[in-house]
């Protein structure tokens, strides 16, 4: 029998069609979580239920997976068909250009599929080219982009925050300036570097978002940079996520598929329960549902 905290909510997933997805086309492109190969197909919601079987996923969040930046609205509308259908996922996070002088228009179009709850414009810069994905490290400081992010309390959206730790300062003074955008740090502040000197900084950085209580934290993507489910390094950077921001501001995310390349959804969750153990139950709870489902309006 499930208890309360059997019970995941997972922030943090994709499904898409490959024809839709310019990086899965063509060429296989470097990418930030290595060779793709296995994941250059359709990964469709049925799939992902098929993955998810067993682990007590009862509600899940949809985050873009980086159609044409044109089709921001289409990619929208096709979860929302999607959801519809099959009854996940049960909530949407689109994309959209906030730099654009015409974003208005564009979050009104997305802003009529029920389920959107948020947008992500990937922000991450890094001196490694292969890590690279916005035009440069401070584009949270750019002048046009700033004026638009306050569009996103008119329609009750929260703003998905990846950033890298050099980035994180800027990240802070950006959500410092935006109390009534809630913004979500995704994939724990993507600690890249885990040497001594390298996890010093990913903590003071994450210490700096931690003051700022509009800011929550995603405890996902931890095979990114390693490209494979090391449960020492899960519980080592979740238990100090938590630590820090506290279960209040903490959601569990599988990031699948992009963690499928190197695990299963059973171990991947097996891991972060272990990981966080040590908690009460209400605190597990937490993470792994009550706070993602305040969050995205479940």
């Amino acid at each position: 029998m499930q208890t309360t905290m059997d019970r995941i909510v997972d922030a943090h997933h994709h499904i898409w069609r490959q024809r839709d997805l310019p990086w899965l086309e063509g060429p296989m492109l470097p990418r930030i979580f290595g060779p793709y190969e296995p994941i250059r197909r359709d990964y469709a919601i049925e799939e992902y239920l098929r993955d998810i079987e067993g682990s007590g996923v009862a509600q899940s969040v949809y985050v873009q997976a980086n159609w044409a930046p044109a089709r921001a609205v289409d990619e929208v509308a096709w979860v929302q068909a999607e959801a519809e259908r099959a009854g996940f996922p049960h909530a949407i996070v689109g994309y959209a250009d906030l730099r654009d002088p015409d974003v208005g228009a564009v979050l009104e179009a997305q802003a009529r599929c029920p389920l959107l709850r948020g947008i992500r414009m990937q922000l991450h810069w890094h001196e490694n080219p292969q890590y690279r994905f916005a035009d440069g490290p401070a584009v949270m400081n750019d002048a046009s982009l700033r004026r638009n992010v306050g569009l996103l309390a008119r329609h009750d959206l929260l703003f998905e925050l990846q950033v890298f730790t050099a980035q994180m300062a800027d990240g802070a003074a950006f959500a410092e300036a935006f109390p009534d955008v809630p913004m979500v740090l995704a994939h724990c502040g993507m600690p890249e570097d885990l040497t001594p000197e390298g996890r010093a900084a990913w903590r003071a950085g994450m210490e700096r978002l931690a003051a700022v209580p509009s800011v929550f934290v995603k405890l996902s993507g931890l095979g990114t940079f390693i490209h494979r489910l090391d449960a020492a390094h899960v519980e080592r950077t979740v238990r100090e996520t938590v630590a820090l921001f506290g279960p209040a501001r903490c959601v569990f995310g599988s990031n699948f598929p992009i963690e499928k390349l190197w695990t299963d959804y059973a171990s991947l969750t097996g891991a972060y329960r272990r990981a966080l153990a040590h908690l009460s139950e209400a605190d597990r709870a937490a993470i792994f549902a009550g706070t993602a489902r305040r969050l995205y309006r479940l």
